[in-house]
C-alpha cells in the first residue's frame, strides 16, 4: 500500500458523533488498484479501528469508480445503550386490569380485584420516585468510550389532596379517602361517596366532588358524575355516568341504546351491549361487545377466550384486539384504529360546518351582488347601505372561518396518514361483514379469516399471520 498515493486519492470523514466513518474517491488512477487488505490498513492508520464494515470494503475494492464523489460507510461504531427511564412505584396499589385466566374456557373472572378499593389513611405513602439508570457506554469508530445515555427522571402528577415530602420524591395522602388517576396521570386522593345499594328513585342523580362506589347497579334515566373514579359492583342499564378518572364495573353494561358512559382515563367492564362508552385512554371488556359504539383515544381490548365483538363502531387511536370479530350471519361490523376518535368526530363536524358556510357564503354574496347592482344605480337606501356593510362583514368573517376549518381540517388529514403504527388482532376468526378502517384506509372483509393482525404498509391495509 502506498499511503502516500492514499491520502491523495480517498477522503475519509468521521461524523461529529464519532460512530460513523465515510468514505469516497476524489480522483483514482489507473494504475492503483484497492485490496482489501490495503484499504483496511489505511483506514486504521486513520485511527478507525472499530466496528469496520468489511462487506463495504469489498464493494470498494470490485469497483471503486462507483464512489466517486459518492460516500460510503466504512465503519459503524457502537452506540451508548439508552438508559432506563425512572418511574412512578406506587406503594399503595391502584388496580389498572382486569385478570381473565384466559386458559379457562369456564371464563372464570375474579372481580375481587376490581371491588376491592385502594383505601388510604391521611399521611399515608402513596407512591415514590424509582431514579433513572445509567445505560450500556458505546463505543466510537476510534475505539474511544461514548459516554452512557441517563434515563429520563420520572415526576409527580401531582392532584388534588396529595402532598410531596421535601426531596420531592415521595408522595402522601392528605386526607382519609381512595387514590383515583385521573386526566394527563394526575394522583389524587378523593373522598368516597359510596351507595350500598341501587342508583334508583331512592337515591337519585349523583355528582361528587370525589370517587362513587355504588354496591348495586346504575338503573336506567340516572346520572352519576364524578371528579375521581366511579366503580360499579354490579351492573349498568341505560343510565349516564361520566369521570374524570376511570370508570370499573364488574359486572356489563345492558344500556338498550339509552345513556353514556364517558371516562377521561379507562373504562372496564365485563360485557357491552347496545351501549356508547368513550374513554379518553382505554376500553377493557373481559367478554363481549355487541351493538355498541366504542370509543377509545389508546386501544380497545375484548381478547379475552370469550372476547366477541359484533354490530355497532369499535373505533379506538392505536388498536383493536378481540378473540372473534363479526359473526357467521355477516352483521355489518364496524372496527376504525388510527387516528383518536375525537379527532374523527371533529372532522366529521367540521366538513358539516364547512358545508353550512360555504352555503351561507353563497347566499350572501348573491345578495351583494344585487345591493352591489343597487348601488351603482344610486338606489341604495340608507337601510340597504347599513344590510350592504354587514353582509360585506357577515363574508369577511365566514371566509375567515372556512380557511380556519380548511386548515383544521388539513392538520387532521395528515394525522389520518400517519397510522403506521395501528392495528387490529383477531387471536380467533374475523367474519365476513367486518368493515376494517386504518387512518384513511378501508377494506372490506368477504371471506371469514382467522389468527391475523390487519396493519397498514404502502398505501394499503394488509393482512399478517399472528404466529
Amino acid at each position: 500500500m502506498d499511503k502516500q498515493i492514499f491520502d491523495s486519492n480517498i477522503n475519509i470523514e468521521i461524523s461529529a458523533d464519532k460512530l460513523t466513518a465515510l468514505l469516497n474517491f476524489h480522483y483514482i488512477s489507473d494504475q492503483v488498484s484497492y485490496e482489501v487488505a490495503d484499504l483496511d490498513e489505511y483506514i486504521r492508520s486513520k485511527g478507525i479501528v472499530h466496528g469496520i464494515l468489511y462487506d463495504n470494503l469489498r464493494l470498494i475494492a470490485k469497483d471503486p469508480l462507483v464512489y466517486m464523489k459518492k460516500k460510503i460507510e466504512i465503519a459503524k461504531g457502537t452506540p451508548p445503550g439508552k438508559g432506563i427511564d425512572g418511574k412512578v412505584d406506587f406503594v399503595s396499589k391502584v388496580s389498572n386490569k382486569i385478570v381473565v385466566d384466559e386458559t379457562d374456557e369456564s371464563e372464570t373472572i375474579d372481580f375481587k380485584q376490581i371491588s376491592k378499593l385502594d383505601n388510604v389513611n391521611r399521611g399515608q405513602l402513596i407512591a415514590q420516585l424509582i431514579a433513572p439508570s445509567y445505560g450500556t457506554a458505546g463505543i466510537s469508530v476510534t475505539d474511544d468510550p461514548i459516554t452512557a445515555t441517563l434515563g429520563k427522571s420520572a415526576r409527580f402528577k401531582v392532584g388534588k389532596n396529595v402532598v410531596q415530602n421535601g426531596e420531592g420524591n415521595a408522595l402522601y395522602a392528605a386526607i382519609d379517602g381512595l387514590i383515583s388517576i385521573t386526566d394527563q396521570d394526575r394522583i389524587n386522593v378523593f373522598p368516597v361517596f359510596e351507595v350500598n345499594g341501587d342508583v334508583d328513585y331512592r337515591v337519585g342523580n349523583i355528582d361528587f366532588v370525589g370517587t362513587v362506589v355504588i354496591r348495586g347497579n346504575v338503573l336506567t334515566g340516572f346520572k352519576v358524575k364524578a371528579v375521581g373514579d366511579i366503580r360499579v359492583i354490579g351492573g349498568v342499564e341505560g343510565a349516564d355516568l361520566e369521570s374524570e378518572g376511570s370508570i370499573e364495573i364488574t359486572s356489563g353494561i345492558m344500556a338498550s341504546g339509552k345513556g353514556q358512559v364517558k371516562a377521561k382515563n379507562n373504562i372496564k367492564c365485563s360485557f357491552i351491549q347496545d351501549a356508547t362508552l368513550i374513554a379518553g385512554n382505554n376500553v377493557i371488556v373481559s367478554q363481549s361487545i355487541m351493538h355498541s359504539t366504542v370509543r377509545a383515544g389508546h386501544s380497545v381490548e375484548c381478547s379475552s377466550s370469550k372476547g366477541l365483538i359484533v354490530g355497532g363502531t369499535i373505533q379506538a387511536g392505536e388498536g383493536v384486539s378481540a378473540r372473534t370479530i363479526g359473526n357467521s350471519m355477516s352483521t355489518n361490523t364496524v372496527i376504525e384504529v388510527g387516528v383518536n376518535p375525537t379527532l374523527r368526530e371533529e372532522q366529521v363536524q367540521l366538513r358539516h360546518a364547512m358545508k353550512e358556510y360555504t352555503e351561507n357564503l353563497d347566499r350572501t354574496e348573491k345578495a351583494l351582488v344585487i345591493l352591489d347592482q343597487m348601488a351603482a344605480a344610486g338606489k341604495l337606501t340608507p337601510d340597504r347601505l347599513a344590510m350592504r356593510q354587514k353582509l360585506i362583514n357577515t363574508k369577511q368573517q365566514t371566509v375567515t372561518s372556512i380557511t380556519e376549518f380548511k386548515d383544521r381540517l388539513l392538520e387532521i388529514e395528515k394525522q389520518l396518514e400517519n397510522s403506521e403504527n395501528a392495528s387490529v388482532s383477531v387471536k380467533n376468526t374475523v367474519y365476513g361483514g367486518v368493515k376494517i378502517v386504518i387512518g384513511r384506509y378501508t377494506r372490506y372483509i368477504k371471506d371469514s379469516t382467522s389468527n391475523i393482525i390487519f396493519k397498514y404498509e404502502d398505501g394499503e391495509i394488509v393482512m399478517v399471520p399472528i404466529y
